[in-house]
Parts: structure tokens; sequence; C-alpha cells
């Protein structure tokens, strides 16, 4: 059972780390840490990132980009590693002041425009593109509702679900149950909506798909946080069906291994610099 004595103090101190994976990058104060520039390559656009659910968003946008036809949109992918604390470089920091991936660098204007937040960089690149957003004010619209609620839900998926049932340094039945009643929830939205719409947003596969598979795709393929069971994921029948067949694109088969640094080798890739880095190696 979770310990009900705690009283919290009536002024919160930061004393300890809050244990728990990620703990030692765990800080209340932003800002950097450390110098450190960030690499660059001769691309276009310049990606700092990590194959997270957020990271991959990205990934997966400039591979359907690429996928397209459209050369504009080559990238450099460099590893940012959360682990390690290269979120809190000074290069980076500068990039993102919020210090958290993924964090995008386009250098084709004037002066490098910086766009951070996952969601912003997918709604960026869909308008510099004109790609993967419907041009009708309400298509657009509805899958920007969508890509919005992807934005709003999804820390209660990861931050609250993932942390207390995955990562937290001890099981603590109320958030575990707390968490569980909301991820399941947001399961049901999507399943409703998908009984009737091909795809999220509608008949069409949008950067509302793009931003939401990686976090609720991945939870019912059994990817992330080891929970389908308990979740009992199967029961969303159209959810998984839809992640099936996003899981199916080659733009996202590519866009997931992108600075992947875990899990079979065949599925990592540290750093992206071309279409050739998927090549298969003698």
């Amino acid at each position: 059972m979770t310990d009900r004595t705690y009283e919290p103090p009536k002024v919160w101190t930061w004393n300890t780390e809050n244990g728990g994976k990620f703990a030692s990058t765990n800080r209340p104060i932003s800002g950097s840490t450390h110098e450190a520039e960030l690499p660059a390559g001769d691309n276009p656009f310049q990606l700092y990132s990590l194959a997270t659910p957020n990271g991959v968003k990205v990934t997966i946008m400039f591979e359907e980009l690429l996928e397209l036809g459209i050369s504009e949109a080559e990238y450099d992918a460099y590893l940012i590693d959360i682990g390690e604390g290269d979120q809190f470089g000074s290069g980076f920091v500068d990039v993102n002041p919020n210090s958290k991936i993924p964090a995008l660098l386009d250098t084709t204007t004037t002066t490098p425009t910086r766009v951070f937040e996952s969601g912003s960089i997918l709604l960026y690149l869909a308008n510099r593109f004109n790609a993967f957003l419907p041009e009708d004010t309400a298509k657009r619209t509805e899958s920007l509702n969508w890509l919005f609620w992807q934005m709003g839900s999804a820390p209660y998926l990861g931050g609250g679900f993932g942390h207390f049932y995955a990562y937290a340094p001890f099981k603590m039945e109320y958030p575990i149950d707390r968490f569980s009643m909301e991820a399941k929830r947001q399961l049901d939205v999507l399943d409703k909506q998908l009984a009737e719409n091909e795809y999220i947003a509608g008949d069409a596969y949008t950067i509302a798909d793009i931003a939401i598979w990686p976090w609720y795709g991945a939870l019912v393929l059994g990817r992330i946080y080891d929970a389908a069971e308990f979740l009992n994921v199967e029961s969303y029948k159209n959810v998984v069906a839809w992640a099936k067949k996003i899981d199916e694109r080659p733009a996202v088969r590519r866009g997931k291994r992108v600075n992947r640094v875990w899990g079979e080798e065949s599925e990592q890739m540290r750093e992206r610099h071309s279409a050739s880095d998927f090549e298969v190696k003698p």
C-alpha cells in the first residue's frame, strides 16, 4: 500500500535526487550546466534528438517528407544522450532553453531558425513544405485538434503512467491506479475516433498521426513501459489496427531508427546524415 504518512513541508526544497531513472539529470532550475558546442552537418536542417517518442515524431516527419521526394527536407540528426545530461550543454540550451529533446535548427533562413517542442517542429515542417496538413480549413483544424490533444495528453501517459509504473524507485498504488485510469481513458478516446476514421483526423495521414503514433502506437504494440498486458491494450482494436498500419510505412520504419542506441543492433542508428545511412553495410 502507498505510504499515507507523508506531510508536505510548507516550502519545498531540493535536498536530494528524486530517485528512479533519470534522477541524476532532474533538477528544479533551468539553463546550461556546462559548455558544449553542438555538431553541425551540411544539410539544411540540423536535428538534435534521441529516439524517445517525442524524438521519433520528428525523424518520422523528416523521412515522410523525403519519401515524397522533397529533397529540401534533408537533415542531419545528432544524438543527445539525456542520461548523460547532453541536454544541459550550452549549445543545446541555445537551441532549446527548456533543455528537452528534440530541438531543430533550420539553417536555410538568413539567421538560423530554432524550433523546439515536438509539436511545434511538426507544424513548422508541415507549413514549410505544405505536406501532411490539409489545406481545407475544417480538415486542417481537425488535424491540429488532435496534434494539440497529443501534446496535452502524452504527459499523463509518459510522465504519469510511464514514470510511476516503469521508472519510479518503488511501486505506489495511488499514482499507478490514477494514471492507468487516465491512460485507458485516452486509449478509449482514440479507439472511438478510429472506429469512424481511417486515420486520426479523417481519411488522410497527417501530422496528427505522426505525433500520436510514437506514443500510443508504441504503447499498444508493446514497445514502451512493458505495459501492454497490464493495460489490456488488445481491447482497443481500432487503435491496434491503426498502429500496425502506420508501423508498415517505409518512412516510419526508417524514422524510428534514427538516434536510437538501444535494442537490436539492426534497429539502431546513432546519427543520420543521408539516405545511404539506412543501407545494409556489407
